[in-house]
């Protein structure tokens, strides 16, 4: 029985690792990959055009995609246009990645090697979890979020959609982060932070520029 073929939007770092992801799985035959340039590469697949062509490479069998692309508000944006055209969107969870059985995924996530999701957390469309973070029981990560590698999230936390927690930070039970806020590598939230803010240090303070 053939596989559903799938293009991979996007060929950066993100992309490959997402790409990797989906080989470990043997659930789909990657069938190639768009980008802004015929210049870029994703490992030996084929470049399939930019993203003018999903109509394209849909009505030519292509059912699936994925947008690995790093930026919150591009792939939120991605999704809702392979979301119009048609395109099935399955998830990219790593074989290494530990997820609790009552996990509620949404679709288009990503989630790494390492990373771990304990009980009745939900995960909304095109997050992100990067290698070898952690969400504890409860939480709720918003459409888009990027929960960086190494983050760690205690229980009961609220992560806004299109919020960016960088490398290391992590945030106590309870508090909320708002969405597109952002809180800067190895920063501790002890308290909710607004939509749009960007917090740094221990304990995470506002950014003032």
């Amino acid at each position: 029985m053939s596989k559903p073929r799938l293009v991979i939007l996007g060929s950066g770092g993100h992309a490959k690792v997402v790409a990797e992801i989906f080989e470990e799985c043997s659930s789909f035959e990657i069938a190639g990959f768009t980008a802004l340039s015929p210049t870029e590469t994703l490992f030996h697949y084929p470049y399939l055009g930019n993203d003018s062509q999903l109509a394209q490479l849909l009505a030519g069998g292509i059912t699936h995609a994925f947008p690995a692309i790093g930026s919150n508000r591009v792939r939120l944006r991605m999704l809702a246009d392979l979301h119009q055209l048609g395109f099935t969107l399955p998830n990219a969870i790593s074989r290494y990645a530990i997820l609790s059985p009552r996990t509620k995924l949404g679709v288009a996530i990503a989630i790494m090697p390492g990373a771990v999701v304990n009980t009745c957390s939900t995960i909304e469309d095109g997050a992100i979890l990067n290698t070898s973070s952690s969400i504890d029981h409860d939480n709720h990560i918003g459409a888009c979020a990027h929960i960086a590698p190494g983050c760690h999230l205690a229980g009961n936390v609220t992560v806004g959609e299109g919020a960016f927690l960088a490398a290391g930070s992590a945030a106590i039970p309870g508090v909320t982060i708002g969405p597109w806020a952002t809180v800067g590598a190895g920063g501790v939230v002890i308290r909710d932070i607004t939509a749009g803010m960007t917090v740094v240090g221990v304990p995470a303070t506002r950014l003032l520029r």
